[in-house]
């Protein structure tokens, strides 16, 4: 298994975080040490956004775990080895079973081509990610930030990120979606990074895909 990487600009991203958001700074602190890292696995990555998609990070850690047991070695081509049923068992719902075999199958008959992706901006990669069964906008954001670890994404219908700005800047109440963008913007170019310590605030599980 390759070693997770952490980002070359993290720690100029905290620094000017912290200078310009002082609820962010003090994160930055409470949080020190801990950072997003890249597996540097594409396939492991789009497989871990399709089985967290619309549960919590405990639920779908607790999932995932079962489903690499049952896999075994993570690749395409062990994932297509598994019956439905198998993979049924691990606790997946039979949509996230059909998007993970859809994904295994592509990859496997290299249908996907994962070398161009570094040289493409954010909203062709995500343009690009989401023609695949599956994987919606949110699925594709989550594979710049904990893959190609993109400086500034903002994935604003994360539920979680939604949770953690309404706690930390609007006193638990809800935020509409336009406040969160601009809000968003005294983050920019490091959103990415703002988004992962918000996402850190509210579970004691770093978030990882």
């Amino acid at each position: 298994m390759t070693s997770p990487k952490t980002p070359a600009y993290w720690r100029r991203a905290t620094r000017e975080l912290g200078a310009a958001d002082p609820v962010m700074g003090a994160l930055i602190i409470q949080y020190k040490g801990l950072t997003l890292a890249s597996r540097g696995d594409a396939f492991q990555t789009l497989a871990r956004s399709i089985v967290g998609q619309q549960i919590s990070v405990k639920a779908a850690q607790s999932v995932w775990d079962r489903f690499a047991a049952a896999v075994g070695v993570m690749q395409p081509r062990h994932v297509l080895r598994l019956s439905v049923e198998q993979l049924r068992a691990c606790g997946l719902s039979g949509q996230k079973v059909n998007y993970l075999r859809d994904l295994s199958t592509r990859f496997a008959e290299g249908a996907i081509d994962t070398s161009r992706w570094h040289d493409m901006d954010d909203e062709d990669l995500i343009t690009e990610l989401t023609k695949v069964k599956g994987i919606g906008r949110w699925t594709a954001e989550m594979f710049l930030i904990f893959y190609l670890t993109r400086p500034d994404v903002f994935p604003l219908a994360d539920i979680g990120l939604q949770r953690a700005m309404e706690l930390h800047y609007n006193k638990g109440r809800k935020l509409s979606d336009r406040r969160i963008a601009t809000l968003g913007k005294l983050w920019s170019p490091w959103r990415s990074v703002a988004t992962w310590y918000l996402w850190r605030s509210l579970d004691p599980m770093p978030v990882e895909y």
